[in-house]
């Protein structure tokens, strides 16, 4: 039993994608890009540790170490910096709900003071509210920027501490002296960015949940065949256990007894029910809809498709585009330019005449405004969005760097027999050259192929027949047998002499008696997919450079009617070069292929795509991966790496706005410190809700 090659397939790329033994930590206090930088840096320092990647969005850090690097050192280093850690599968949920009554409980008590604005409220329940409120909700940036200062660096947290202790102490000031009040920007500034970190993480949670949504496809528990259920993450190879209508399976395996329909939309995005039966590999997730099976586990526990799929797109969301690793160089020197901008505004306002509580304020507003929170989330809420709308629809990316390149793709490059056709051809024409009748022929040409596994072979094949005796194959010509004590040959004209290929757009096949003319021609065809068609129209549409590179003849691919540019005939040396070609020439290139000899042009591409009825040499070298064989979903794939690349830009271009415009308005004094909290809790709401979009792409 052979399961579908996407099995294979995610084990190999996951080699290729985690060259090292990997650690994943759980980071709890990061706020913003600069806490990030900081992470990195710390991680960086410990000795044996090759690279680190830490994701603001899913909080966690990649690490590559030597494999005498400990969970304990990376553990304690990431605790020097001002953060804690802990091992991913080891960190506990984040209690949205305590967060929500703490947040209601604070709109409450800050309700009176935020009052003050437009009624009459006694000074000193204004102190006693915002001094609570100070003590109480802010008591987490306090921590989180004092921890920031100790390890040397500084993040949002010293921002909002520093902006809201000057405008509250100011104001607990001037109630005895009979200055104006500012309790009421920080308290707002408290509890708008409380409020906007709360709807951020949930946010942030929702963009990720494209791997918990893997891992719930899977049952708890397996019924094994002898009775008795087990969980199902400690199921065994060899192990047989019953599936029952209604019910997901519970580890990749194959049928050995029962036939039904199963709903693989879930894991390949297949959206009609598939019929499978004795023989059928079946992968962790699908649904049985309307049949009891008997299965045979195939999969080690933690080694089944829903886990290795979730490995390669947690792989890929780890990983940085350059883009984002260059905004990580800006935010590390974020918050220091700002406390200097802070500290220039109050000398300018100030030695300007301003009054000392104006010049407190400008200089809180600039504080408060800066914030590097969506600088930090922008790339990898994009990321998340996108990579995961590509696993619901198929199309696994296997790094940044694909997706990223994936959006610039100018030409695309089909293989023919297998992406574009189905790679199964069937008999189109038998044409009778001797004396012998057709019936007769066919049970000659079935018995030879019987021992073959050429294509061609399989297509000749009969029930019942007999194989030949004495069966040979003849590299590039065919084959030889004796069927009934007479020697035949089957194969190319070069095998059978006094021949000439029809120029008819098939594959021709002659069989002869050993030595003699030509008994008959089998002609063959391979069937179009049928969305290739419209896959090589859209791309045209588009702007695309299409380019059929096949090993077959030319009659056979113009006879496909595609109207793409045809280079036929080609081997796989000069598949390699025809790629290599196009990209001296200045072109960014997508290559779609599965089978063996397309694996190198595939690696040589800018991006090769590998499509889903693939060899996993092809897959293994390509850089997307189609779980489905449908030429269509390469034209989604590069449609879904566009819009996500469109929205990374747009995140860093909001993330940026924000702050030129908000930094100059607020030194200036045309922003008050609560609508600069406002705008600095909207700026990385509006980032990831642009990000969200992406979760509900499909392609159409």
């Amino acid at each position: 039993m052979t399961l579908p090659w996407w099995n294979a397939h995610l084990g190999g790329m996951e080699q290729i994608i985690t060259p090292g033994p990997p650690i994943d930590l759980a980071i709890t206090g990061m706020s913003c890009a600069s806490c990030v930088s900081r992470v990195e840096k710390v991680l960086r320092r410990v000795p044996g540790v090759e690279a680190v990647s830490v994701n603001l969005a899913t909080e966690q850090a990649h690490i590559i170490a030597a494999p005498g690097v400990t969970v304990a050192v990376l553990i304690a280093a990431v605790e020097t910096g001002g953060y804690h850690a802990s091992l991913r599968a080891a960190a506990r949920p984040r209690n949205d709900r305590a967060e929500g009554w703490t947040l209601i409980a604070g709109f409450v008590l800050g309700a009176p003071v935020l009052a003050a604005m437009a009624l009459p409220v006694p000074v000193m329940v204004q102190l006693v509210l915002a001094s609570l409120i100070q003590a109480w909700l802010g008591a987490r940036f306090y921590k989180g920027g004092f921890a920031a200062l100790r390890a040397g660096g500084g993040n949002m947290d010293v921002l909002v501490a520093l902006g809201t202790s000057a405008a509250w102490g100011l104001s607990a000031w001037d109630v005895w002296a009979g200055g104006p009040l500012y309790f009421e920007s920080a308290v707002a500034i408290i509890l708008l960015v409380r409020l906007g970190k709360f709807l951020e993480g949930r946010a942030k949670r929702e963009a990720a949940s494209a791997i918990a949504a893997l891992h719930q496809l899977r049952p708890a528990l397996a019924h094994l065949a002898g009775g008795g259920d087990v969980p199902a993450d400690r199921l065994l190879p060899g192990q047989e256990i019953e599936l029952r209508p209604g019910e997901r399976v519970p580890a990749d395996g194959e049928i050995l007894a029962g036939e039904g329909s199963l709903d693989e939309s879930p894991v390949t995005g297949e959206a009609l029910p598939v019929p499978r039966g004795p023989g059928a590999g079946l992968l962790a997730g699908t649904l049985n809809l309307d049949a009891v099976l008997r299965l045979r586990v195939t999969s080690a526990p933690g080694e089944n498709f829903l886990d290795r799929m979730a490995r390669l797109i947690e792989a890929a969301q780890a990983e940085k585009p350059r883009v984002q690793r260059l905004a990580d160089k800006v935010s590390a020197w974020f918050v220091p330019v700002v406390l200097v901008l802070a500290l220039l505004t109050f000398a300018f306002w100030h030695f300007h005449g301003a009054p000392l509580a104006g010049a407190i304020i400008n200089a809180v507003s600039v504080l408060v405004i800066a914030c590097p929170c969506a600088l930090g989330l922008a790339t990898p809420a994009a990321i998340l969005a996108g990579t995961g709308a590509g696993a619901k629809n198929g199309i696994l990316f296997r790094n940044v760097d694909a997706l990223q390149a994936a959006a610039h793709i100018d030409t695309l490059v089909f293989d023919k027999t297998g992406t574009l056709t189905t790679g199964a051809p069937r008999i189109k024409d038998v044409v009778v050259l001797g004396a012998l009748p057709a019936s007769r022929l066919r049970a000659i040409a079935a018995a030879l192929a019987a021992c073959d596994t050429h294509p061609l072979s399989t297509a000749l094949r009969l029930p019942g027949v007999a194989p030949a005796e004495a069966f040979q194959a003849l590299p590039g010509q065919g084959i030889r047998g004796v069927v009934d004590g007479h020697s035949y040959v089957l194969g190319s004209a070069a095998l059978v002499p006094g021949v000439s290929v029809p120029g008819d757009g098939a594959t021709w096949s002659w069989l002869a008696e050993a030595g003699g003319a030509a008994l008959a021609g089998f002609a063959f065809s391979d069937t179009l997919r049928p969305d290739a068609r419209e896959a090589v129209a859209r791309l045209r549409a588009r702007g695309l450079h299409v380019l059929l590179l096949t090993g077959d003849r030319r009659e056979a691919a113009e006879a496909l009617g595609l109207g793409a540019e045809i280079i036929a005939g080609a081997s796989p040396a000069r598949k390699l070069e025809v790629i290599r070609e196009l990209r001296a020439a200045g072109r960014r290139v997508a290559m779609l292929g599965d089978g063996i000899n397309d694996a190198a042009a595939l690696a040589a591409a800018t991006v090769g795509l590998a499509m889903g009825s693939g060899a996993d040499t092809a897959i293994e070298a390509a850089d997307i991966a189609l779980l489905r064989p449908e030429p269509m979903l390469a034209v989604a794939a590069l449609d879904l790496a566009r819009k996500t690349w469109a929205i990374l830009v747009q995140g860093l271009f909001w993330a940026m706005i924000y702050n030129l415009i908000g930094i100059p308005l607020a030194a200036f004094g045309l922003l008050n410190p609560m609508l600069a909290g406002a705008a600095m809790a909207a700026s990385s709401l509006c980032v990831l809700g642009n990000a969200l979009r992406l979760r509900h792409w499909s392609f159409t």
